[in-house]
């Protein structure tokens, strides 16, 4: 699939001024719509998992144009959240949350073109990181 970078960069480069916002909102979205996830994070220190969240973010569009290198960090990445507790039914909660605050955030800038590359990109997040996840398992 190819996903449409330049969409990508332009919409989160209008999130950074309010990233840790954005970060903060997005567990707080993602514990809203579904409480049972929250137990994974009680024994979690927030402010740094939000900063592990944006470095996250980050990480993945400052290689849009690299995937090569971003297939090996994101195999890593899933195959870490397996200890974590997280199984791949957790996936869909967050990216809803995901996308959610991305709206909050974009507000008028929220399009159509925007929520379908956000929707795309974190389908291939997901299906790289529950490779790794699934490499970590066996």
């Amino acid at each position: 699939m190819s996903l449409n970078v330049e969409v990508l960069e332009q919409s989160f480069e209008k999130i950074k001024p309010h990233a840790d916002k954005f970060a903060a909102s997005f567990y707080e979205n993602l514990f809203q719509a579904h409480p049972e996830v929250k137990p994974l994070f009680t024994k979690t220190d927030m402010k740094k998992q939000e900063t592990m969240l944006l470095k996250a973010l980050v990480l993945v569009v400052e290689n849009l144009r690299n995937p090569e290198a971003l297939s090996p960090v994101l195999n890593a990445l899933g195959a870490r959240h397996v200890g974590y507790g997280a199984i791949p039914k957790y996936y869909e909660p967050v990216g809803k949350a995901l996308l959610i605050t991305f709206e909050q955030y974009l507000a008028e800038d929220w399009t159509p073109e925007i929520k379908q590359a956000w929707l795309d990109a974190y389908g291939v997040i997901t299906t790289l990181m529950l490779k790794g996840a699934g490499q970590k398992s066996e």
